[in-house]
């Protein structure tokens, strides 16, 4: 029998049935046993109806679990990977939009910085502590994968609180790279580049064809009035820094102080900035749901297998058959990044083969970057000290850290509105 993999949150179907696909879809991984564990015995059922079919449309027969036992599932397991979204889209989601706009406080995504992503911190870190705790004493030796968000502080704590070997995983800067490719219409097969930095604000320090750099022709796009409607807060911070950040336009616009201002609705026009974004995309996602719930549980309808750009199964498939990649973790800041704060988390280059991830040393990144970088990881520094010690003060401190909500509020309705979440939020968040 091939190796133990589970997934914890595997009622995120649609995510999950991408990674089932992916590491399945290698000769090698073909007989390793998927245990899908959730707490929702409901999306449960679904995904692992799922996983039969993905099984039987690429002709393997692996063992396939499904339990609500978190620890029964992490039993023995050689991976584990993390899907989990603590609270949901109802209550937390709602609330963390909600509450915040009282006060004239809008977000776009609310899951990484921000008054959204501290909270959102705020849930989810002591249940993936739970969780490593239960590692720790049923599979020691674990190759911990993390997607849920917010990454960084995520991984911050995990890095702090466990011994669990753990890397942060997101699509971004592969995404990103294949954005500017097309851009540019240059093939992104014929394109080298080198990110480094924090999770949703890392920076393309390389980003060539031939060892010349592909950067004029970046400018062009913009010289040439070529800038997509839906990515105009990246192409104007990269003709402000000099270097394109890899996470998009959304995301970026609300973990500066720079494009939403609620007495500025000329600059949400301007830079096109879809505020509460999130609750739309949700709303959507859920609408459309048992449509697709039932074409997934039809016996009638097939299911379309097709690698997704997710590193997760490359980081098995290389540490199983030895195979080199380079691939995107999100990891301790230990003698990575000179000019970010030790132990922070930082994303950068990792090589991946039998020896496990091994990041790449980057030493100094451009100044400019590192103090933009600062400004979030003051904001996660505290939040991950709230999580780790339970003390409240430190949640009001990162509040008032955050460039964004100091942009907008005074430090009197920053206190009101943490109180007002923490409330709100009830047994979700305990502090």
């Amino acid at each position: 029998m091939g190796k133990k993999i589970t997934f914890i949150g595997a009622g995120s179907t649609v995510f999950a049935k991408n990674l089932m696909g992916d590491i399945w879809g290698f000769a090698e991984l073909a007989d390793s046993k998927l245990t899908l564990f959730d707490i929702d015995p409901e999306r449960l059922k679904t995904s692992g109806i799922v996983a039969h079919k993905i099984a039987q449309a690429l002709g393997i027969d692996p063992v396939i679990e499904t339990t609500t036992d978190r620890r029964e599932a992490l039993d023995g397991a050689d991976y584990a990977i993390s899907m989990i979204q603590v609270g949901g889209y109802k209550p937390s989601t709602v609330i963390d939009f909600d509450i915040p706009k009282k006060y004239g406080l809008r977000q776009t995504i609310a899951d990484t910085l921000g008054i959204g992503g501290i909270m959102r911190g705020l849930r989810t870190i002591p249940a993936l502590l739970e969780i490593t705790k239960d590692m720790e004493e049923l599979c020691p030796d674990v190759t911990f994968l993390q997607y849920a968000n917010p990454m960084a502080m995520n991984c911050w704590a995990i890095n702090r609180a466990s011994k669990i070997k753990t890397v942060g995983l997101c699509h971004s800067v592969q995404g990103t790279a294949e954005q500017l490719a097309h851009d540019i219409q240059v093939p992104i097969e014929e394109i080298n580049y080198i990110s480094a930095g924090i999770n949703h604000m890392a920076f393309y320090l390389k980003f060539e064809r031939n060892g010349e750099s592909l950067y004029p022709q970046i400018r062009k796009v913009i010289e040439e009035g070529r800038v997509p409607d839906w990515n105009r807060v990246r192409y104007e911070v990269f003709n402000r820094l000099g270097y394109f950040v890899t996470e998009s336009s959304e995301h970026f616009s609300e973990y500066v102080p720079w494009f939403i201002k609620r007495d500025r609705p000329d600059l949400i026009e301007q830079f096109n900035i879809p505020l509460d974004e999130y609750i739309r995309r949700c709303e959507k996602q859920i609408a459309g749901w048992e449509a697709l719930r039932s074409d997934y549980e039809s016996r009638e309808t097939p299911i379309k297998v097709e690698r997704s750009p997710e590193y997760g199964s490359l980081i098995i498939h290389s540490i199983e058959t030895g195979t080199p990649r380079v691939v995107y973790g999100n990891v301790a800041n230990r003698n990575i990044i000179d000019n970010l704060p030790q132990g922070c988390t930082v994303e950068v280059p990792c090589l991946v083969d039998k020896n496990g991830l091994q990041p790449t040393r980057i030493g100094q990144i451009p100044p400019q970057l590192a103090a933009a970088m600062q400004t979030n990881i003051n904001v996660q520094s505290l939040t991950v000290e709230a999580a780790l010690t339970g003390n409240r003060e430190y949640v009001y401190h990162a509040a008032m850290m955050d460039p964004h909500t100091a942009a907008e509020l005074d430090l009197s309705q920053i206190w009101h509105l943490v109180d007002d979440l923490l409330e709100a939020h009830g047994d979700y968040v305990k502090l």
